[in-house]
């Protein structure tokens, strides 16, 4: 991820880039191809890199069709990861490509630029297991960095092209300066538009008196005659010279395919035309023609180009007005002066607040403001101003920020995300009208949105002052081209800040996923965790709690400004409104402002001044075990991204839990192994010595006896004699009486069935058997047998029930046993029990123990004990 991110902080060309992460996924992930496509408007996909371990990989620039059932469609139709785990169903060109080089399964992720469906990256393998069920997260890691180096691109491109237009109009405003033949200055001018706006055609017409227009320049790309200069044209039906005409604004026709009609749209059929746009040419007032764009391509022209050609149309209708040439001249060079100024300084990074100032100061002197300024719109409904600018003193302090909703100038763009124009504050509503009337002494304004990455980002206003005229007709869209770079300079802004982000981010999480690896105590990774939040995300703290059996929550970690109020190891009572509730009761995400949380945690985050908060949960093995918690004494709205980028950490905090958690199991189980051995032993020593050794010592002594009275010819050995054999049978039923407390002979020479028999036999209550099996591993039988002699123990002892049933099956490769009782239930486990010892015996052999016992209802005890993988049965065994 350095690697790449390395290579996207230094601008590399996106094909480089796309390269890199092709070959670093394929390695990274072990496997057979890696590829990165770009989706395109007529529905197909085209891949611009592609790696992989054979010369079988789909070649870069190989473009597909979407359809049918595969990754790249999946991702393309639903903005989600997709995964094809199998073939067999797949369809559509992608599959097809994808079977044609072996693939058996593959997984895909969208790449999402601005908030746009911008491409997909696939990865596939001809494995037979599908690819893992974490492919997708590890995946989107690398999209992300992806979808930055193309922003970045994009930016760098509109840069580019804004710089590319300033240059056509400096050389358009240079020919008007000369004064050159308007012939001349047509032809020069559509020559620009042309290249400029990368169009099939350009043309410039003048309307005429009797309902016609006049064509008086063109230009074409491929040389191709669109229409001779000095044809004329009747006016009419439905096109673009003819809406042009009609309403004096610009018009467009996305396809002449359609509804288009009147005899120019014939003509245009004819020349090839699909789509066009024209911008009118206005002369001191009048409509004195139009500029045309054209293309001959299926998609229409960008959604821009009207307010692109409007420059030129200025230019023309400047070099037409020959009465006022040097004034508009003077004020074209003053604004592409101020539009390079501000360019060159958006191109060199300074600081927003520097920028934002300038373009304000530089938007006002060239307009002619009295005042100007700049403001950022909030996700909470709210405006706030950035920068500000007066001709006369300093601007006076603006508040802020300012709810939106009444009929102001930003309230408006807000709501049309268009250039708005109030002429006349006097009969405006709202906050921000009444303090820029009453305050400021506005009396008219034109603003013009500011638009980054598709959405409405903020604004960028001139105002004039009371009782003067309002700004004149132009002013909206030679604001727009200030708009236009400063949302330039926020793009590649926000683009570096996110790889930043984004950068920092990783190492943070690799420096707790190492704390993590190496088993440190778990205190130890809370803390790291809490330092890393507070440092890396925008909040003013961040607790860690643990939940409690006793409706309560523990504080583990505490960092950042309230970390007095919470300290390590301080218990709160959950309840009310608030977020530690939330978590606990949801076991999901959650967010809060503090206006109305209620409880113990939300009444001490009011006192604290805790005005937004975001959790995530901390799930260890399926239970809600805790949850990390942040929040802000400032920001009213924490970030959208905010839970999603916690979670990440939070995931990582459940592994150490359940890491530690695993540890003290094992440990555990361990030392009631070791315990239950001991005890095992030290009661069969016990047994031996007080039992069967005393009586064999016995026997010794009075064979000896016997021994002595048949040497000395006394009258009753025979009696010695009798009397050592009882002492060894004595020995010899308790011998066999101890070997049946450790594995019973039924159990061995007979298997399961014959120990449950012998074992029911002995039981004092009527007991049902139902088993059915072959001879086990000797494992198996043993652990079955005296997990049913423990629940049958437990039975008479404490259940008070009429009867039981032992039942023993295999099912899908496991022993099934089973037993149950009809009486008070009740019943628990626990280390200390029978059972929690037979619970490590079955843990020993990868099974699973259960216990059900509802007060009043019985008791079920059941054991799952894998017969595969256990050794041979008994019987081979003993053979």
């Amino acid at each position: 991820m350095r690697r790449l991110a390395m290579l996207v902080a230094q601008g590399v060309a996106p094909e480089s880039v796309f390269a890199a992460v092709t070959e670093e996924v394929g390695r990274l992930l072990s496997v057979d191809y890696a590829l990165v496509g770009r989706y395109e408007p007529d529905g197909a996909v085209t891949f611009l890199a592609a790696a992989g371990r054979t010369d079988r990989v789909l070649a870069a620039g190989t473009r597909l069709k979407l359809g049918g059932k595969n990754v790249s469609t999946l991702v393309f139709e639903t903005r989600r990861p997709a995964r094809t785990d199998s073939y067999a169903d797949a369809s559509g060109p992608s599959a097809v490509a994808a079977l044609e080089r072996g693939a058996c399964s593959s997984v895909g992720t969208p790449i999402i630029v601005e908030g746009s469906l911008w491409g997909v990256m696939v990865i596939g393998s001809s494995g037979e297991p599908p690819l893992p069920s974490e492919t997708e997260a590890r995946l989107a890691s690398f999209t992300g960095l992806v979808a930055t180096a193309v922003a970045n691109a994009e930016s760098r491109a509109e840069l580019a092209r804004l710089a590319e237009e300033q240059a056509a109009l400096r050389r358009v405003a240079t020919l008007v300066a000369r004064g050159i033949p308007p012939a001349e200055l047509f032809a020069a001018v559509t020559e620009e538009v042309g290249h400029v706006l990368h169009v099939d055609a350009a043309a410039m017409a003048r309307y005429e008196s009797d309902d016609t227009m006049t064509a008086v320049a063109i230009s074409s790309r491929t040389g191709d005659t669109f229409a001779a200069i000095g044809s004329r044209h009747r006016l009419g039906g439905q096109n673009v010279s003819t809406l042009v005409f009609e309403t004096g604004r610009p018009a467009r026709i996305d396809t002449y395919a359609g509804d288009a009609s009147g005899s120019i749209a014939d003509e245009i059929r004819t020349m090839g035309v699909r789509s066009a746009v024209g911008a009118p040419i206005s002369v001191e007032g009048r409509l004195w023609g139009v500029i045309h764009a054209a293309s001959t391509r299926e998609q229409p022209l960008p959604a821009d180009t009207e307010t692109r050609l409007v420059s030129f149309t200025e230019l023309v209708a400047t070099a037409i007005a020959n009465a006022e040439t040097r004034a508009g001249l003077t004020r074209l060079a003053e604004e592409q002066a101020a539009l390079r100024r501000v360019a060159t300084l958006a191109a060199s990074g300074i600081a927003p607040e520097k920028l934002f100032a300038a373009v304000s100061e530089e938007a006002g002197q060239l307009l002619g403001a009295h005042l100007a300024g700049m403001a950022r719109y909030n996700s909470d409904e709210t405006v706030t101003v950035l920068a500000t600018w007066a001709a006369e003193g300093e601007h006076p302090l603006v508040p802020g920020p300012w709810p939106l909703g009444g009929g102001d100038l930003a309230s408006e763009i807000w709501r049309t995300g268009q250039p708005v124009r109030i002429a006349d504050y006097r009969a405006v509503r709202g906050r921000i009208a009444s303090f820029v009337r009453e305050e400021l002494g506005i009396g008219s304004s034109v603003g013009s949105p500011i638009v980054v990455g598709g959405r409405l980002w903020g604004a960028l206003f001139v105002h004039g002052r009371q009782n003067h005229p309002p700004p004149p007709p132009e002013t909206e869209s030679r604001l727009t081209s200030f708009a236009d770079l400063v949302a330039t300079a926020v793009a590649n802004a926000e683009s570096r800040a996110g790889l930043a982000r984004l950068s920092d981010e990783q190492a943070a999480l690799r420096r707790v996923a190492t704390l993590v690896a190496r088993g440190v105590p778990p205190e130890e990774v809370f803390a790291a965790v809490n330092e890393e939040v507070v440092r890396l995300l925008p909040v003013d703290f961040a607790h860690m709690g643990r939940y409690e059996g006793d409706g309560t929550a523990t504080v583990v970690a505490a960092s950042g400004s309230t970390v007095d109020h919470f300290r390590v190891g301080r218990r709160w009572s959950l309840g009310g409104m608030n977020l530690t509730t939330i978590v606990f009761e949801t076991g999901r995400p959650a967010r809060l402002d503090y206006d109305d949380a209620s409880g113990p945690l939300g009444l001490t985050a009011r006192e604290l001044g805790i005005r937004s908060s975001v959790a995530t949960p901390i799930i260890v093995e399926g239970r809600v075990w805790g949850g990390v918690f942040t929040g802000s004494t400032v920001m009213k709205s924490l970030p959208a991204d905010l839970e999603a980028r916690l979670g990440s950490f939070t995931e990582l905090v459940a592994t150490a839990v359940a890491n530690a958690e695993s540890r003290a199991a094992l440990a555990a189980s361990r030392a009631r192994i070791v315990a239950a051995a001991d005890e095992s032993r030290l009661r069969i020593e016990r047994d031996l010595h007080d039992g069967a050794q005393q009586r064999l010592v016995h026997a010794v002594i009075v064979l000896k006896l016997a021994l002595r009275a048949l040497s000395n010819g006394e009258p009753n050995p025979d009696e010695l004699v009798a009397e050592a054999l009882r002492q060894a049978e004595h020995a010899n039923a308790e011998l066999r009486e101890l070997a049946h407390g450790i594995l019973p002979a039924a159990l061995t020479r007979g298997g399961l069935r014959a120990g449950i028999d012998a074992l029911v036999s002995r039981v004092s209550l009527p007991v049902s058997v139902d088993v059915s099996v072959e001879r086990l591993p000797a494992a198996v039988e043993a652990t079955a047998y005296f997990i049913i002699s423990e629940a049958l123990t437990n039975v008479v002892k404490h259940a008070r029930a009429a009867g039981a049933r032992v039942t023993a099956r295999v099912e899908r490769g496991e022993l099934r046993v089973e037993v149950r009782d009809d009486g008070i239930g009740g019943a628990r486990g626990g280390e200390s029990t029978g059972l929690g010892g037979l619970a490590d015996r079955v843990s020993a052999l990868a099974g699973r123990l259960e216990l059900e016992s509802p007060p009043g209802a019985g008791t079920r005890v059941c054991a799952l004990l894998p017969v595969s993988g256990q050794g041979e049965p008994l019987e081979a065994s003993r053979k």
